[in-house]
């Protein structure tokens, strides 16, 4: 069993809230005020220096927020750079845990007429708040985006598609090679809406006391992610048909197009990546969500294309997987501009 950290954090946390217009007209009518917690190292009140900047995305389910929370023998965030820092394995940097946790039970931190232009949110009004009102130091050099799962999703497609805001990355067990992942997940998904319709089966799930099925809702909250209908009832529409699960391939072409296994083959995409200071990329070699064949894929891509990487396979599965911040935090850390 790993030892629990007794300790305190040694930074204090700090809360700015964003009235953002990136996520006025989302469909779900989710609050577009947000708030963001901040991480503020030891020493902030009492020097003048300015500090990189490492943004930290939540998996699906989860929120910034999750990650300062107390959990036995774990750690938060802030715990775990306060650790690292004092093992000289990396310096004090600010941290900012953006709550983008949505009606739906999470994100993708892409554009999306349904859910909200959060893509927008995190690169533009997100990067600009905190610019504004903490010493950061600017520039795309000095920023760095890590992430688990969802989180790891937002991560590498970030990397992939706004590196004009971010010089480095790291992905843990990060959602792609959609056809592994995502579509073998159809024929229950149909088995659970069959009865009730994706418009009744949702407002059941709000009107209940207790938490139900959030592995439907997550399949639910990626349609209207990647293929969005702002028309329909939370802007869901799926990529198979109700009564066969026959795939609509007009449709799952949609999902496909954010898939980083299918990103990595355009040029823009790797002029993009290899712009980066840093890529970091591991999964779970039991990865339950088929994860690891995704990263497998990708990795070949970065190497027939000769973009700089670090991999890292290892031996677990996609759960309780927060310690390889271990070694993803320092990297990034020794990656971003001094």
């Amino acid at each position: 069993m790993p030892n629990h950290n007794f300790n305190l954090p040694k930074g204090t946390v700090e809360f700015l809230e964003i009235e953002s217009q990136a996520l006025k007209n989302n469909v779900l009518g989710d609050p577009t005020k947000r708030a963001i917690a901040i991480y503020l190292p030891p020493d902030y009140a009492a020097t003048s220096s300015e500090y990189p900047l490492l943004v930290d995305l939540a998996g699906f389910t989860g929120s910034g927020f999750g990650h300062l929370a107390w959990k036995a023998f774990q750690e938060t965030v802030p715990q775990r750079i306060d650790r690292l820092v004092s093992e000289g394995k990396m310096g004090d940097v600010i941290v900012a845990f953006p709550d983008c946790f949505t009606s739906l039970g999470g994100n993708q931190y892409i554009n999306s007429s349904a859910v909200g232009d959060w893509a927008e949110f995190l690169t533009i009004e997100m990067v600009n708040a905190l610019e504004h009102r903490y010493r950061i130091r600017k520039g795309r050099g000095n920023r760095a985006l890590f992430g688990k799962s969802s989180g790891g999703y937002g991560a590498i497609i970030h990397g992939m598609l706004f590196s004009d805001y971010w010089g480095a990355i790291a992905c843990h067990s990060g959602d792609m090679a959609f056809d592994l992942c995502y579509l073998p997940e159809m024929p229950n998904l149909l088995m659970k809406i069959a009865q009730k319709g994706i418009e009744r089966f949702i407002d059941d799930f709000k009107s209940q006391r207790k938490v139900g099925d959030f592995h439907t809702m997550m399949m639910l909250a990626m349609a209207a992610t990647y293929d969005p209908n702002p028309s329909a009832p939370y802007g869901i529409q799926l990529p198979v048909t109700f009564d066969e699960c026959k795939l609509i391939h007009d449709r799952w072409k949609k999902w496909l197009a954010w898939d980083p296994v299918n990103l990595i083959l355009k040029n823009d995409v790797q002029k993009n990546l290899n712009r980066l200071s840093g890529l970091y990329i591991d999964c779970g070699s039991r990865d339950q969500y088929n994860l690891v064949f995704g990263a497998r894929q990708l990795v070949s891509c970065l190497e027939i294309h000769g973009i700089k990487h670090h991999y890292e396979e290892f031996a677990d599965n996609h759960s309780s997987v927060d310690y390889r911040m271990d070694k993803s935090l320092p990297y990034l850390y020794q990656c971003l501009d001094s």
